[in-house]
């Protein structure tokens, strides 16, 4: 809005670069202009300011398909002020010339007139399509009926406007109805869902059961390793058995004619001994032959002593006496046959 600075006679108006400022004095144009600054008498002014920047106008209402359903067109007008001269001798612009505020409301009469003749052609074109055409591919027509009907209207040329864009954000049919016209879609959704579900599940139990067999001819191939295994200690075993039997055979031979030939040996060692000393005792038995008998029994008596171990005491109990004192007293109680 412009800026105006009050004096005691006079006031000061300073417009912005996107306002259109116009000045009347009786009825005749004095200033005009984008971003003009001047001093005027209130009391004789007349002043209006026209926006030049461009607005949009957001627009939301209700349509009727050719299925007789209703849906809900939400867009939104961009416009402009092309000729800020004729818009303001067509559109009251006029502001106060001791506050600056719109003496009217022309955005609002401009909305209304933009709402108005957008609404027409969107109307028309739902109007002959189905509600499934509607929300799946009406935004792209309604918006271009919108656009070409709005730059063709002679009505926004006339007011010195111009439509820059037309934007139509969403086409919605009713919530119950949405709803239902969403579950075909969420229902082979889930189904899709469901069968991708079911292809990992059994992707899963394929490869699980891939797995189980990986382990089973892994325990199968262990197993015969293990078979191996056994066979070929058992025929170590075998093999280490015969040699340790062969090798204990070869070794019980070996002593075995050892110790006969040491048997052998002794033997005849023994036999030439046993020749030796029968052969001395036959010189000995010999050279006694031609030896008195008496004279023998002495020799033997001789070397009985001298091989008689030697006596350092005598024990003489009542056992041993006992018998001897009896045979002495038996010989004294018997007479002398000589004596008598």
């Amino acid at each position: 809005m412009a800026d105006i600075s009050k004096r005691p006679f006079v006031n000061h108006l300073r417009s912005d670069p996107t306002s259109f400022v116009l000045q009347l004095r009786a009825g005749k144009v004095k200033r005009s202009g984008a971003g003009v600054s001047f001093w005027f008498r209130p009391s004789s002014a007349a002043l209006a300011e026209v926006p030049l920047d461009d607005r949009e106008q957001a627009l939301m209402f209700q349509a009727r398909t050719s299925d007789f359903q209703m849906v809900s067109v939400q867009a939104t007008v961009t416009y402009r002020v092309s000729d800020p001269a004729v818009a303001a001798t067509r559109i009251d612009f006029g502001i106060s010339p001791r506050t600056g505020q719109w003496n009217a409301r022309p955005l609002e009469r401009l909305g209304g007139l933009l709402t108005e003749l957008a609404q027409q052609p969107a109307l028309e074109y739902i109007a002959g399509i189905s509600l499934a055409e509607a929300l799946s591919h009406g935004i792209g027509p309604v918006r271009q009926r919108v656009a070409e009907q709005l730059a063709a209207d002679e009505r926004l040329v006339e007011r010195g406007l111009s439509v820059t864009d037309v934007r139509v954000v969403a086409i919605r049919a009713e919530a119950d109805l949405e709803r239902a016209l969403q579950t075909p879609t969420r229902e082979q959704v889930q189904q899709e869902a469901d069968r991708a579900t079911f292809e990992r599940r059994a992707v899963a139990v394929e490869n699980e059961r891939a797995i189980a067999e990986n382990e089973l001819r892994n325990q199968i191939e262990l197993a015969r390793r293990e078979e191996e295994l056994v066979l070929q200690r058992g025929q170590n075993e075998r093999k280490r058995a015969a040699e340790q039997a062969e090798a204990d055979k070869i070794a019980t031979t070996a002593k075995a004619e050892r110790q006969g030939l040491i048997a052998k040996a002794d033997a005849d060692r023994t036999r030439e001994l046993g020749d030796a000393d029968a052969t001395a005792e036959t010189a000995r038995f010999a050279a006694y032959a031609g030896i008195d008998q008496d004279k023998l029994v002495a020799l033997a008596l001789r070397e009985l002593a001298a091989n008689v171990p030697p006596i350092t005491h005598l024990s003489v109990t009542p056992e041993l006496l006992s018998p001897l004192l009896t045979r002495l007293g038996d010989r004294q109680e018997t007479p002398d046959p000589v004596s008598e």
